[in-house]
């Protein structure tokens, strides 16, 4: 399992024997080496206008008025090349539940599906993104006043270059009768849906039933990564069903894609990458386990707390995890730890930290739906003390008769040490916050000045800057931005089509029926986020329903801030959850532990963390307590 998933289409690599595998490769290899070199170039330019913008308004006093309007146009060409990289790599995300558990065959089979299905949606959708690049060419930007087809033309070119780097791909991987099926399968599916078209239209809203739910359902249990599984059903339904013109689809496409608040989904990204290369974290985690290291389970709370610090920097949970197992595990396991219990509690802390700001999942939430992102960064720290408390006492009760005879308690010099070393790592958290609620910076920019933070405390007080780590930080920083707003971007054309068909007005009046009101209304929410969380991960879940419930919530009589901490810690319960929860695998691979050593330890994680949840739902104030102050 990746970080972003299982990497599909992944073949035991062989040295390419046929003409056209050798071709595959070579074309493979330069249009990777261009499109990532251009995208590292893109992310430094996004860091470097961003600040610029601060400086120039909070220091000089001098607003530029062009850097938001030049920083999104960029940031959709990033994304977009971003994607191509994904795609390249086999990142975009996916489950992979069933496609680990069928047989050699089978699951080489699904594999190359997996790229053929991706491949048909880049097939049938370019050509309404070129018409509505053409389009957007009679737009003139506010700021620039140049033509809007710069920034739209992104689309065309990096589904065209998606398309490229997908038939490389498959041509290198897969054997030719494998291939020659799955392309058999998907040319055949998608011409019965073609044919059955006049079927469709008389159905009415049964539509979304067969292509939000089945055609999903069954792209994504196939292994097919969501973003492109969301974009078949939406341009099945759209194309078959209604009479919308295509391009629309690219629009709401570009719509969901080019939220400038996104933007700091890849700065944050990156952010979490540069305190771990720096060594911040280290020193935050040998001052953590020098303050409680001695006490039973004292590196298991070590690790809730850890994991509680660097949430509040990085805003990837695999980069907060991968920061945090390597430093703390090798100890734990000394001390007689069961690596399934580690895997297991580093897996629950994943799920307890979704709400600790800068996290993207509420940048996401804010960008959706406009909740104030200042009050979801608020709003989120205090909740998730509770869920750490809850774990903290399974840690307790697990840990309550350990031996620490062996243990060594440091002294208070020793101690003190470590905290002066580790102090700077431990102020950026608040310093990323201060400069938020200040106003020095907005929540898209603020990220510029931690990785400027970051990058003075790596090179003048940690002394550690590893310059050739930073081109692969960069390529990887920007494959994970592809795959995430690509998701966004294709799940937003998802719920405008669901919009669209009045589903959302039957939607309300369901949820609006429930018994209990406001309490009823976030009981049906958890079950149904924990579900989805498990199945759809956070983002898409997010950008799927969060425009449709967050209005009903609010009409329940249900504070946005506290429903958004209620539904972001039900989908972590349910995205960190076996069997289903890449987040648990994700963490199985970061720690490098079987997945089956940590069932039989990670169901008192969750039972705890949807204790925590009841209390947090039960007591708004635990999430709008502080929002007046």
């Amino acid at each position: 399992m990746s970080a972003h998933g299982a990497d599909y289409g992944a073949a035991p690599a062989a040295v390419p024997t046929t003409r056209p595998a050798r071709l595959a490769e070579a074309v493979e290899r330069g249009l990777g080496t261009l499109v990532e070199s251009a995208a590292a170039a893109l992310l430094v330019l996004e860091i470097g206008i961003l600040l610029a913008g601060v400086l120039a308004r909070y220091v000089f006093h001098r607003p530029l008025v062009w850097s938001d309007e030049l920083a999104s146009i960029l940031f959709l060409w990033l994304s977009m090349l971003g994607a191509v990289v994904a795609l390249r790599r086999g990142e975009h995300m996916r489950m992979t539940g069933l496609v680990s558990r069928v047989g050699r065959k089978a699951r080489e089979l699904l594999e190359t599906l997996a790229i053929t299905a991706s491949l048909a949606f880049l097939v049938l959708v370019i050509h309404p993104a070129m018409e509505y690049a053409q389009d957007e060419a009679f737009i003139v930007t506010p700021a620039l006043e140049i033509s809007n087809a710069w920034r739209a033309s992104a689309l065309p070119v990096g589904l065209g270059l998606m398309l490229v780097a997908g038939a490389a791909r498959l041509l290198r991987l897969g054997s030719l009768r494998t291939t020659a099926t799955a392309l058999a399968i998907t040319v055949g599916l998608i011409a019965l849906f073609w044919v059955a078209g006049p079927v469709f239209k008389p159905l009415g809203q049964a539509n979304l039933v067969i292509f939000f739910v089945g055609v999903v359902a069954a792209n994504v249990f196939a292994g097919v990564p969501i973003a492109f599984s969301f974009g078949l059903a939406t341009f099945g339904y759209l194309a078959l069903s209604t009479s919308t013109p295509l391009p629309v689809l690219v629009g709401r496409l570009d719509e969901g894609m080019s939220h400038l608040i996104l933007l700091a989904v890849p700065l944050f990204i990156f952010l979490g990458a540069l305190i771990e290369m720096t060594g911040m974290a280290r020193a935050m985690i040998q001052f953590l386990a020098g303050l409680l290291g001695h006490v039973r389970g004292g590196l298991s709370y070590v690790l809730i707390g850890a994991m509680y610090l660097v949430s509040g920097i990085s805003g990837s949970k695999i980069a907060d995890m991968a920061a945090i197992a390597p430093v703390l595990f090798p100890e734990m396991r000394k001390r007689g730890a069961p690596p399934g219990d580690l895997v297991a509690l580093l897996s629950a802390t994943g799920a307890q930290t979704e709400t600790i700001p800068p996290s993207i999942v509420l940048i996401t939430i804010g960008s959706v739906t406009g909740v104030s992102i200042a009050a979801l960064f608020t709003g989120g720290m205090l909740p998730a003390l509770v869920l750490g408390a809850c774990l903290c006492f399974v840690v307790w009760r697990r840990y309550r008769h350990e031996d620490l005879s062996h243990v060594r308690r440091p002294a208070g010099k020793e101690l003190a040490r470590l905290l002066v070393i580790a102090l700077p790592a431990i102020l950026l958290p608040f310093v990323i916050r201060a400069a938020v609620v200040e106003g020095v910076a907005t929540a898209t920019e603020v990220s510029t000045i931690g990785i400027v933070y970051a990058a003075l405390a790596g090179l003048l007080i940690y002394r550690r800057f590893e310059w050739r780590r930073l081109r692969p930080m960069l390529v990887e920083t920007a494959s994970l931005t592809g795959a995430i707003i690509l998701i966004v971007g294709c799940a937003t054309g998802m719920a405008w089509g669901l919009t669209q068909s009045g589903f959302s007005q039957d939607l309300a009046r369901l949820m609006g029926a429930i018994p209990g009101g406001a309490y009823g209304f976030l009981a049906i929410s958890i079950v149904a986020f924990v579900i989805l969380g498990s199945v759809l991960e956070g983002i898409p879940a997010i950008v799927l329903f969060g425009p449709l419930l967050f209005p009903i919530a609010k009409q329940a009589g249900v504070h946005e801030v506290h429903y958004a901490m209620v539904v972001i810690f039900a989908m972590g319960i349910g995205l960190f959850a076996p069997p289903f929860g890449v987040g648990y695998y994700g963490a199985c691979a970061i720690s490098k532990v079987n997945p089956d050593e940590g069932l039989r330890y990670v169901w008192g994680y969750v039972a705890a963390l949807l204790v925590g949840l009841v209390i947090v739902a039960a007591f708004p104030w635990l999430s709008t307590g502080f929002l007046k102050f």
